[in-house]
């Protein structure tokens, strides 16, 4: 009588686990979002640096007694290109957008806001990326949601558009600004 190796059980047992393991990934509530740990508390400072001709954007504008957006971006940035018409129908909308400008050469994002419109009520420069760490951003763009005192609400990586903008970030603003009400 021939022996059956307990090895052979090991790929079929390994198989299942995997399975299970990806099972699990796909049923959180959403497997694309980096958590902050922000939300809930104080913004960051910004940097005191801005574009000539822009007005500063300070800490206390942060404080406004309205919801704010604080949007991350660079003019050497593609979705920050794709995501400019939704800034801009934001701020038409009344909702101050204010933008921190990374890492970019001024001269560019001079042109850039020339070029596209500039949909922020004010603007700090971020050239070393040191407020961007404060804020733990992984790279442009990126949006955050703040109350009318300067908490944290919410957090988007990535740019603001199509379903990723109405099926993410549009509730969370909707519910923001129901809040402020």
């Amino acid at each position: 009588m021939a022996r059956i190796s307990p090895l052979v059980a090991l790929p079929p047992v390994l198989f299942a686990g995997l399975a299970a393991m990806f099972y699990w990934g796909m049923g959180r509530d959403d497997p694309t979002a980096i958590p902050s740990t922000l939300i809930g508390q104080e913004a960051p400072a910004v940097p005191a640096t801005t574009l000539p001709g822009a007005t500063p954007l300070t800490d206390a504008d942060l404080r406004s007694g309205k919801v704010t957006l604080v949007n991350f971006w660079a003019s050497w940035c593609p979705p920050c290109r794709a995501e400019h018409p939704t800034l801009t129908a934001l701020a038409a909308e009344g909702i101050p957008v204010m933008g921190i400008d990374l890492k970019d050469p001024e001269p560019a994002a001079q042109r850039f806001l020339a070029e596209h419109g500039n949909p922020f009520a004010r603007l700090a420069t971020d050239p070393q990326g040191r407020a961007a760490i404060d804020w733990g951003v992984t790279a442009p763009p990126e949006t955050f949601i703040l109350d009318a005192e300067g908490r944290v609400l919410y957090r988007h990586a990535g740019p603001l558009i199509r379903e990723d903008y109405t099926n993410r970030f549009r509730p969370e603003l909707d519910k923001a600004l129901a809040a402020q009400k």
